[in-house]
């Protein structure tokens, strides 16, 4: 039972660690991230040809799914492959980071894979996340649909009924 105590004793502890570093960091503003990503921003050499790509591949990723909005198994398929292409980044980070020596005139692929993170898996999340919210209106519009059908049959068969 006392052993119980103290593990419960430092659990409460951490917490209560972990809610003063939250309740400071929330006094501080949003100053210190804001900070940190322009640090990130300017540190970013935009004018190489191979971020330029990449930019250009997201935006045309997103042309084509704003476009192909009608199309459902159009939008399934550029769905897996958003997530595939999150999948893989770690993979990617890796293979990138040991030759970036060809392709860039710094190393930005760090063992964490943030700057991965948040020029390839974010805009790809970003792109399933629209292609996922218009997937539920597609069902939501196509239920309605259903119900309207529905009802007119059971009105239908109800007159006929009737007559």
């Amino acid at each position: 039972m006392e052993r119980l105590r103290s593990v419960l004793e430092q659990h409460m502890d951490q917490m209560a660690d972990l809610v003063q570093k939250l309740s400071s960091d929330l006094r501080s503003g949003l100053r210190p991230a804001y900070d940190n990503l322009m640090g990130f921003f300017h540190a970013i050499d935009w004018k190489e040809p191979w971020l330029m790509c990449l930019l250009a591949f997201h935006v045309f990723l997103l042309l084509v799914t704003v476009s192909s909005r009608r199309n459902t198994n159009f939008q399934m398929l550029l769905f897996l492959l958003a997530l595939a292409g999150v999948y893989f980044a770690e993979r990617l980070n890796r293979l990138l980071g040991s030759n970036w020596k060809r392709f860039a005139t710094q190393n930005y692929f760090d063992s964490h894979g943030i700057f991965l993170s948040v020029l390839w898996s974010g805009p790809l999340l970003i792109v399933a996340i629209l292609i996922l919210v218009n997937t539920l209106f597609s069902l939501c519009n196509l239920i309605v649909k259903w119900k309207k059908a529905e009802l007119r049959h059971r009105a239908r068969l109800a007159r006929n009924k009737q007559d």
